[in-house]
This record gives C-alpha cells, sequence and structure tokens, in this order.
C-alpha cells in the first residue's frame, strides 16, 4: 500500500521509528529520530511562572551596535535608545545639538544635572519623569475629588411652605398648577407638547396643562381631579409643595386630607360669567372650602380671580371688583382678617398672566402689583416648633422595601435612625431613610411633607390618622372628648344621639353626639344655657362625643392647635366645626 506522502509503505509500528522503507522512513528518521529536534531537556513546569522568561534585570540604557542589523530596527529598539547620546563619537553634531534643545523640555522643573550624568542616565530621568507625572496625578485624583464634593454637596435649606389650591369644580386649580410647574422649570415644554398632542386627539384642548398634576388616567377623561395632586417647585428664597385639592363634592374628604397640610391656601375663583356665581351660591364648593382651609389651620389666604381672558370678562376691572366684594363678607365670616390674611390677585391660568410675569400695561392697566410668585416669594418665613416633640400624623402609607409612611411634620425634628412611637398603637419603630420630594434627606424640619421608611412596623398595621411622636412625650388618644362645636349649615336640629363624620387632622372616624353640655353666645363667650335639648344651625356649644371605632390621636387645641380642630361632615356637607377642649377617655 502506497503511503500518502509518496512512500511505499508506513512502519508496523510507531516504536519502530527507523523501520519501513523510502522517503518516509527518512523523514521520521530525521524529524523524530535526532534527539535536539524533541525539547526532552526542557524545564519543569511551574504554575504561575514561565520557566523560559529571563531572569529580570534592572533597566540599563545599551548602546545599540551601528553595524549591526539591530540598530536600524525600530521595532525592536527599547524606548529612549534612539534619542540616546552615542557612546563611541559616532553621532553627528546635528543630532548632538537637537538633543541638546529637546533637553530642557524634558527638565523643565528638574534641577540642572552634569553634563556626564546627563548622557548616562537621560533615558533612566525620562522614564521616572513619566512615572512621577502618573503617580502625581493619581495622588491629586482623590485629593481634589473630595474638596469639590462637599462644595457641590451643601445645599441650602429654603424656606418650606405648603400650598394648597382649593376653589369650586373647573375654577382652573390644576391649570394654575400645571403652569406654575412650567414657568418655574419643572415640567419641560417637550412634555407639555406632548400633553398639547393628546388632549387635542381627546377635544380637550384647554386641559393640557392640568394633566401635569391630573397623572391619572380617569382623572384627564373626565377632566377632574379626584386625588390630591402633589409636585414642588422653587423659587430664589423659598421651597414650595403643591397640593392640588379637588373641587367636586364628591370628594371633599380628599380636599380635606389635603388642606390638613397646607400653610398656605390658594382660592382660585372663576370670573367667567355664571361660574363665579354657581360656586359662590349655596351648595357651592367656593364657600365649603374656605371654610374647611380655615378650620385646618391655614393662616393666609391668596384669592386668584382666575380666567379673566375669558371672552365674557376680558380683563373688566368691574367684573373683578364684583367677585371681590361678594367673597369678602365671607371670608372675614370663616374668620380671616382682610387686612392681613387674604391677598386679591387677577390671573389667566391658560396664557399664564399674572403668574410670574406682569404682562403688558394695555392689557391690565389697573392692577400693576407683584405677579404670584413674586408675592409667593416675598411672604415672611413661617413660626415652626423645632424644640417640640415630634408629631407627624400619618396621610397614607406604602409597602416599597419596607414600610413608607407619608406625612407633613407639624412639630419637631425627624433624623435619620430615630426610633418613634406609632401611636395609638403604642408601636416602636426606627427611621431608616427621609425623602422629601424625591431628594433624600439625613434630616426633616416642621412643616415639610416627607416620606418616611421605617422598620418594626407592617404596612397593614398602619392606617391614616395614626400619629408619629417621641417615646419620651406620647401623643395623646382618647374615645370621649368634650368640645366646642359651631353649626354651620344643618336643615334640622341636633339632638343628643346624633352620629356624623369627624375630621381630625388625618384621621376620619364616625362619632355620636353623647350630651349637649351648654350652649355660648357668641358676642360675650358665656354659658347661656346649661343643658339643652338641642342644638340647631349658627349656634355655639360644648358637647360630648364618643368615637364609635375606637381609640384616635388627638390633643387639645389649648396644647396643640394643628391636632386639636376638627370638622364634622353628613350628607356631603359639611355641618359644623369644632375644637378639643379636653380629653375624658
Amino acid at each position: 500500500m502506497a503511503a500518502a506522502n509518496g512512500g511505499d509503505s508506513v512502519p508496523e509500528a510507531w516504536d519502530d521509528i527507523s523501520g519501513g522503507t523510502g522517503d518516509a522512513g527518512g523523514e521520521m528518521d530525521s524529524g523524530f529520530g535526532k534527539k535536539p529536534a524533541l525539547n526532552v531537556d526542557a524545564p519543569v513546569f511551574m504554575p504561575g511562572q514561565n520557566v523560559f522568561a529571563p531572569a529580570f534585570q534592572p533597566f540599563v540604557p545599551t548602546v545599540p551596535n551601528s553595524s549591526s542589523p539591530e540598530s536600524t530596527n525600530t521595532d525592536n529598539a527599547v524606548p529612549g535608545d534612539q534619542d540616546s547620546p552615542q557612546k563611541d563619537g559616532t553621532q553627528n553634531s546635528e543630532d548632538a545639538e537637537a538633543d541638546n534643545q529637546k533637553e530642557p523640555e524634558e527638565w523643565d522643573q528638574e534641577d540642572e544635572k552634569p553634563e556626564a550624568d546627563q548622557q548616562g542616565t537621560e533615558d533612566v530621568d525620562d522614564e521616572k519623569e513619566e512615572d512621577e507625572d502618573e503617580e502625581d496625578e493619581d495622588d491629586d485624583e482623590p485629593i481634589v475629588v473630595p474638596k469639590k464634593k462637599p462644595a457641590e454637596a451643601v445645599k441650602i435649606r429654603k424656606d418650606h411652605i405648603n400650598v394648597v389650591f382649593i376653589g369650586h369644580v373647573d375654577a382652573g386649580k390644576s391649570t394654575i398648577g400645571g403652569h406654575l410647574l412650567y414657568l418655574t422649570g419643572m415640567v419641560d415644554k417637550r412634555t407639555l407638547e406632548k400633553y398639547e398632542r393628546e388632549a387635542k386627539e381627546k377635544n380637550r384642548e384647554t386641559w393640557y396643562l392640568s394633566w401635569a398634576l391630573d397623572t391619572n388616567t380617569e382623572e384627564r377623561e373626565k377632566g377632574k381631579t379626584v386625588e390630591v395632586g402633589r409636585a414642588y417647585f422653587e423659587t430664589e428664597k423659598k421651597h414650595f409643595t403643591v397640593l392640588d385639592a379637588p373641587g367636586h363634592k364628591s370628594f371633599v374628604p380628599n380636599m380635606i386630607c389635603g388642606a390638613s397640610q397646607a400653610d398656605l391656601a390658594i382660592l382660585v375663583i372663576s370670573a367667567r360669567r355664571g361660574e363665579f356665581e354657581t360656586g359662590f351660591e349655596r351648595g357651592g364648593q367656593t364657600r365649603e372650602h374656605a371654610m374647611l382651609v380655615k378650620t385646618a389651620g391655614v393662616r393666609h389666604l391668596i384669592v386668584l380671580i382666575n380666567k379673566m381672558d375669558d371672552p365674557t370678562v376680558n380683563w373688566d376691572v368691574e367684573r373683578y371688583n364684583e367677585c371681590k366684594e361678594k367673597l369678602l363678607p365671607y371670608l372675614k365670616k370663616c374668620g380671616f382678617n382682610p387686612k392681613t390674611d387674604i391677598y386679591f390677585l387677577p390671573c389667566s391660568g391658560l396664557t399664564g398672566a399674572y403668574l410670574r410675569y406682569a404682562p403688558e400695561e394695555d392689557l391690565c392697566p389697573w392692577y400693576r402689583g407683584p405677579s404670584l410668585l413674586e408675592y409667593l416669594d416675598s411672604l415672611p418665613s413661617m413660626n415652626r416648633e423645632n424644640d417640640a416633640p415630634v408629631r407627624v400624623p400619618v396621610v397614607d402609607r406604602y409597602k416599597a422595601m419596607g414600610t413608607i409612611m407619608l406625612g407633613k411634620i407639624e412639630s419637631g425634628v425627624v433624623t435619620l435612625n430615630q426610633k418613634l412611637m406609632l401611636m395609638p398603637n403604642k408601636t416602636l419603630v426606627k427611621v431608616v431613610s427621609l425623602t422629601m420630594d424625591e431628594e433624600e434627606s439625613e434630616d426633616a424640619f416642621p412643616g415639610e411633607n416627607v416620606n418616611i421608611k421605617v422598620t418594626g412596623v407592617e404596612e397593614e398595621d398602619v392606617s391614616p390618622g395614626f400619629v408619629l411622636c417621641s417615646p419620651e412625650n406620647l401623643c395623646h388618644t382618647g374615645r370621649i372628648f368634650d368640645a366646642q362645636i359651631v353649626i354651620l349649615e344643618h336643615k334640622s336640629i341636633i339632638c343628643a344621639g346624633y352620629s356624623c363624620m369627624l375630621h381630625i387632622h388625618t384621621c376620619a372616624e364616625e362619632v355620636t353626639i353623647k350630651i349637649l353640655i351648654c350652649l355660648i353666645d357668641k358676642k360675650t363667650g358665656e354659658k347661656t344655657q346649661v343643658r339643652p335639648r338641642f342644638i340647631k344651625q349658627d349656634q355655639v356649644g360644648v358637647a360630648r362625643m364618643m368615637v364609635n371605632g375606637g381609640m384616635i390621636c388627638l390633643e387639645t387645641f389649648k396644647d396643640f392647635p394643628q391636632m386639636g380642630r376638627f370638622t364634622l361632615r353628613d350628607e356631603g356637607k359639611t355641618i359644623a366645626i369644632g375644637k378639643v377642649l379636653k380629653i375624658i377617655d
């Protein structure tokens, strides 16, 4: 049989290397038969070591021989050899002058050295300079970066104000809030253009600004705010949290929850013919909202007379004064001081007139005062109780890698790793993180709306109306209490045994009037009748009330006004307001 390589045969066995005839035997004899061809004397393999590598020697510049071919091979030359001076004197004078001109550039920051040392150690110094430069850069990085980071991280804490938009349905609350977010840079132009295209597809061209706050699909389709929308913006001096309360009468309980977190209220009035009258007459939400925010503890009220650009108004000063004159007596009745607590301002939520900038004088010559943002920025700072015990009524809670509670800090300072008591269940919890307007913080001060992540309690064990407080100074709890009530609007008399809904801070529970203790004269404040049989509209009295659902968190109005005022509602209407005088049990 012929071999594949041209030989006549193959060896009978691989051990017989010289076996076989022809060329095949010669090739195998020459390839495998010779001992030097097989690397049988190779060093023993050592893991992690290259036994074939030459022994390490410190770098010493060598002078290549000009006659050898290696001197002309630049690929194999050691870096720096081409510029090194020749020891045998074969380098010409021009090259020497060129090298001498380069030396000062490479040794700008080095001390001068003798010429003999320069010739022998030029390449060594070049490598040392490069190594030192790299080390200097590495050393500078950890020094420079920490110096910049603290300067960037230091953020001035601005005065925090919570603003709630209230008013009758379709007055323009969400539109004004969305336009403010756009004017302050919290919503970019591209997002608003997207909202505008989507609104046009649904034949709702004028609603696109409100979609910045009405994020729910149901709210956008119906054009009605259901839940309290939340957002924030900043001016030069202050940080504002926006609470967009619903205006429909069916969602007044949600509005009360938003008003309980506010420091400042903006009452939006529609100047359009017919809309103002509908909102202000009995049953309209303008009256009820103004009363509710006053009961919730809001001291300052800004009245925005919106839609002044409407064709039925056209920036008419007479229409503006008409709305103002009708509102003032009722706001004064609610308890607002017209001189110090109320400020009237015309505006257009759709065009943005008087929201941030004043329009041209030709458009509105009769009002040249500050715009809304200018007035908000000029407000004095709020008086906060930093040294008081911690009180944080829980507005809502949810579960996200732990239990997170939402609420406004009424008093005290909350910090990370702080231990708080959750009342009325008396559960000790630990603060893990604090988030304010999407920014994490190490502490939170009174007046700030925060998301508090805690450990030690599950989400299903927390309900709106619970209160986080200091373990050393617990919040009071009770089921039976005495309160002074003012009947605002009720179709009939109220007797002992009457039940209604109680709204106190963020808590909503059903209560029953157990006993009518006395009636009080509005003018003198003295008791006029002890143990009356009933109380009716526009009367003031003291009643003993019992919570049907069990213990709730509350404080007396004298000790803690924020948690001692309440509202009574029945059949979808606000029937009375009151304040806690004494906690019985």
